[in-house]
């Protein structure tokens, strides 16, 4: 029952949690999403429609949206590109493509008639996770909150894998350097798995992205970086898709 309801204890505005808040940890959607949808009347709290942004609820309600609004919700788009190096994730900058600007029918792959065709160019996209400007691989853009919220999240524990080629031998103590307990910017990193795949190959497996984090984390051990390519983010890989190419985001795909 909603904290708003005259028969429920004063205290539960103390106590309670905000419905958008716990309706974000349930992975029902963003906040932002599901403040619109109360505004609108889809969310029912225990059968109850809850319209007033802010209420606060007992953290074991039963919570529902209104069918139409999920449908709506289903249809939102959910792309992964092969991100060129010397192309931006978002934020053009002069003389540099935006990622989005690759979401066009010439560089769709999905030849498959069950993938629909591609979305209009018009259609809002955004970045949930960004790669910087020399980096390549696998980008998501997305229309669903929900997704962005699980994969850049502060709560976000979805696993990123790169492909680096390095420059130079590599020493053991290297390899333990990048695999212990590193700072940047006077914060400790969380844990950071590096193995060597090659002479002068390495993959990074890490759950944060803090700003060029892998190129940084080289710099302070001396090693350069060659080529840096995302191969991966959760369960959902690069796979196939040359770089420039799009493709939708399957059916039972999940990250």
């Amino acid at each position: 029952v909603p904290s708003n309801d005259p028969g429920r204890p004063a205290t539960l505005e103390m106590t309670g949690v905000r419905l958008s808040k716990l309706m974000a940890q349930r992975g029902m959607c963003s906040r932002r999403e599901a403040d619109r949808l109360i505004e609108r009347g889809h969310v029912l709290v225990d059968g109850q429609a809850v319209t007033r942004l802010g209420t606060r609820i007992d953290p074991l309600s039963e919570i529902t949206v209104d069918p139409v609004a999920q449908a709506n919700q289903q249809a939102l788009l959910t792309v992964l590109l092969n991100k060129p190096p010397g192309v931006v994730s978002n934020q053009p900058e002069k003389e540099y493509r935006e990622a989005v600007s690759l979401i066009t029918r010439a560089n769709w792959s999905g030849a498959s008639a069950h993938e629909g065709r591609p979305p209009p160019e018009h259609r809002t996209l955004h970045v949930a996770g960004r790669l910087d400007i020399d980096s390549s691989g696998l980008l998501v853009l997305t229309q669903d909150g929900r997704i962005a919220r699980q994969l850049i999240g502060p709560e976000s524990k979805v696993e990123k894998e790169y492909a680096v080629r390095v420059e130079g031998d590599l020493p053991q103590n290297t390899l333990s350097q990048l695999n212990g307990n590193m700072n940047l910017d006077g914060r400790r990193l969380k844990p950071v798995e590096v193995a060597r795949t090659g002479e002068q190959t390495l993959r990074f497996v890490l759950i944060e992205g803090r700003k060029r984090q892998i190129r940084r984390m080289c710099d302070l051990v001396g090693l350069p970086i060659v080529s840096l390519t995302r191969v991966r983010i959760g369960q959902v890989r690069l796979g196939g898709l040359r770089r420039g190419q799009w493709r939708y985001l399957r059916a039972g795909e999940h990250f």
